[in-house]
């Protein structure tokens, strides 16, 4: 009989202990990537770091200044990876035979309003990177950063790496366009691929139009934070450095060929996110005035559910608890100097983002 179509790609068989010399991180001036840059250059500041990163409104080159500071072959390019002759160059001169995706638009309520930014970012962007790789040929790993939306968010079942990716907004949807795109190429080429869909990653260096460091930003300058429908949406939760090791473990210890989910255990409803941090911020008595209740989303899935084991078997484990994790944020986001890296970080604090002026 004729095989299926897209079945999951045959692991191949990857060195037990993978040893980078040269990196390319895509995205890196952004939030995730910037603190897989330092947590790399942390633990190996003798890697040669590239980062390649077009600062969109999301990202900040001081993110990467601790990076910087570690990392004694550390390299910021601006630039952006939809720019085949730009990407092609980088891997030549600088020699790279790993690349670590993180370039993406990645805001929901963005993607309702500029969906095909998104199709252009994260679908063609991957494809370019992929096809550079491809004709480059020197590549030895190439981490593509997912999201555990692809699953789509109505299951009530951990998802394994084998659910069916039924993605529900148009930013899950380029994120699974963009793996099936990665997928072909493991297949048609043998490009040394692993795919990772991880939870909500929460932490400093995010831009403050998502949920945790809007509500902190909001709080402090005591207006309401905004919840979007009945606020009985949950999401799990992992702080930005448990997702830095993660990344790191995938890259060092991940088989070629094989999708990881990165997954917490902190599951928590949007209205109980917001009511940690003003209980947390010490306004638990202002709590009826600080919640503004506003028109959710076109499509808002309810949670999503993933299974890590596959993960926890290379030896990852989160070890910030959630009170920890938060601690962090609000201390982070009520520092005036860390907000100043983006000029215009007020416009996200809004009930909807969009791109759209």
């Amino acid at each position: 009989p004729s095989p299926l179509p897209f079945l999951p790609p045959p692991a191949m068989a990857a060195p037990p202990s993978y040893v980078p010399k040269s990196i390319l991180i895509t995205g890196a001036a952004g939030f995730i990537g910037s603190f897989t840059a330092i947590q790399l250059a942390r633990e190996h500041p003798e890697y040669k770091i590239i980062v390649l990163d077009k600062l969109d409104y999301c990202s900040a080159r001081e993110n990467l200044d601790e990076a910087e500071k570690l990392c004694k072959n550390f390299k910021f390019i601006h630039g952006n990876i939809l720019s085949r002759d730009l990407v092609s160059y980088i891997l030549e001169e600088e020699e790279i035979d790993t690349v670590m995706n993180f370039a993406a638009s990645t805001h929901v309520d963005n993607s309702f309003s500029s969906s095909i930014v998104f199709t252009e970012n994260n679908v063609l962007g991957t494809h370019v990177l992929l096809e550079c790789s491809r004709v480059y040929g020197k590549i030895r790993r190439f981490i593509h950063v997912s999201t555990d939306e692809v699953y789509g968010g109505e299951s009530l079942a951990d998802q394994p790496e084998s659910a069916t990716m039924e993605p529900t907004n148009p930013y899950a949807c380029t994120k699974a366009a963009a793996e099936l795109i990665c997928k072909a190429y493991i297949r048609s080429f043998n490009i040394p691929i692993i795919i990772s869909r991880g939870n909500n990653v929460y932490g400093p260096h995010q831009f403050p139009d998502k949920l945790i460091p809007k509500t902190v930003c909001l709080i402090n300058a005591n207006s309401p934070a905004f919840i979007h429908g009945d606020g009985s949406h949950t999401r799990n939760f992992l702080f930005v450095e448990d997702a830095a090791t993660a990344f790191s473990t995938i890259l060092h210890a991940g088989t070629i060929g094989e999708v990881y989910n990165i997954g917490s255990p902190i599951e928590k409803s949007n209205i109980d996110v917001v009511r940690d941090i003003i209980r947390l911020c010490d306004r638990a008595a202002d709590e009826a005035t600080l919640i503004e209740y506003v028109r959710d989303r076109s499509f808002n899935d309810q949670r999503y559910l993933v299974d890590a084991k596959k993960l926890h078997d290379l030896g990852w484990a989160p070890k910030f608890s959630w009170e920890d994790g938060l601690k962090e944020c609000i201390a982070w986001y009520s520092d005036p100097k860390n907000l100043a890296r983006w000029p215009r970080y007020s416009n996200g604090l809004v009930a909807h983002p969009s791109l759209v002026e």
